[in-house]
């Protein structure tokens, strides 16, 4: 069986990567940060080059919502650089054949809106509440991009994940992304009776989810045929809601009943961010899971693992 190193393993994406039965056609290295530290390049580069992989996915970092990039936007820059940066080195060394390196949609300018187009990237500012993390992830980008141009039969790939939620979010309110907030926030409310829930902003700033074990899937298939991917290609549904259509919905399927309060002072980021889905759709893959299944089944798995 060919070897697949997955970096981040003990994350939502690795997690729900692990998790899917395409998996079972690899045969996985998972090494845990105790054993592979991606900050380390001397460390990362050794570990390649002692284990070559046949392939990568490259899913580590360090992540967090609205408040955490705020609050450490250094440390969202310098780790996730040199985590990519040390990571698509090492590959280089150990002359890796498939790497898919998952980018995110924070890396598109931010006053673009929607229809955000892979050839966009780089072409204006990027949104201040998370440019730390978006420059290290452009940065990874650009790397794979560079060492396919200086060797064409790297068969090296970036996806571009829009925002994601699943089993195995983080639902730490200091951490996690909207809609684990959302989640856990509305099951507070109903398990203290809360008359109200405040939502950060008017709500009407629109964002772009989807369920991560459909990126898994997503995953499999690119590395089942890398040849077919272009460089660089958005993974998304190609449809957004509004912040307050995810409360709604979500207090929904939790059964809280209360009211919505917002509080125009606090920052919501971009009005709206919505990427483009036409080389996805040329490729001939669409994510599979509704907006509200995906939330029930993410609510299910809170319930089981945090309520």
């Amino acid at each position: 069986m060919a070897r697949l190193l997955v970096t981040g393993a003990g994350g939502m994406v690795g997690r729900n990567l692990l998790a899917h039965p395409g998996i079972a056609a690899w045969q996985v290295m998972a090494p845990a940060r105790a054993e592979l530290d991606l900050c380390d390049a001397g460390a990362t580069r050794d570990w390649l080059m002692r284990h070559r992989p046949d392939a990568v996915v490259h899913a580590a970092g360090r992540v967090g919502g609205i408040q955490a990039n705020m609050a450490e936007p250094l440390r969202f820059l310098d780790e996730n650089a040199r985590i990519g940066l040390n990571l698509v080195a090492a590959c280089r060394a150990a002359r890796v054949p498939v790497l898919i390196n998952l980018g995110s949609s924070c890396v598109y300018p931010k006053d673009l809106g929607r229809d955000l187009s892979e050839e966009q990237i780089l072409t204006g500012p990027l949104e201040p509440t998370n440019e730390g993390y978006a420059l290290a992830k452009i940065m990874a980008m650009r790397a794979v991009d560079y060492a396919c141009r200086e060797d064409p039969t790297l068969l090296w790939r970036t996806l571009v994940p829009c925002n994601l939620y699943g089993p195995h979010d983080s639902f730490d309110p200091a951490r996690s992304h909207l809609l684990a907030a959302v989640i856990h926030k509305l099951h507070r409310a109903r398990v203290e009776g809360a008359a109200e829930v405040e939502i950060w902003g008017d709500g009407e700033a629109r964002r772009e989810f989807m369920y991560a074990p459909d990126l898994a899937d997503a995953i499999l298939r690119a590395l089942a045929d890398p040849a077919r991917l272009p460089p660089v290609m958005n993974v998304g549904p190609g449809r957004d809601h509004s912040i307050n259509d995810y409360y709604r919905i979500a207090a929904e399927v939790i059964g809280w009943q209360g009211r919505f309060r917002h509080d125009l002072t606090r920052p919501v980021g971009m009005r709206q961010k919505l990427m483009s889905v036409a080389r996805q759709s040329a490729w001939g893959w669409a994510p599979s899971t509704p907006l509200r299944d995906g939330i029930a089944a993410t609510y299910a798995h809170y319930r089981e693992h945090h309520a």
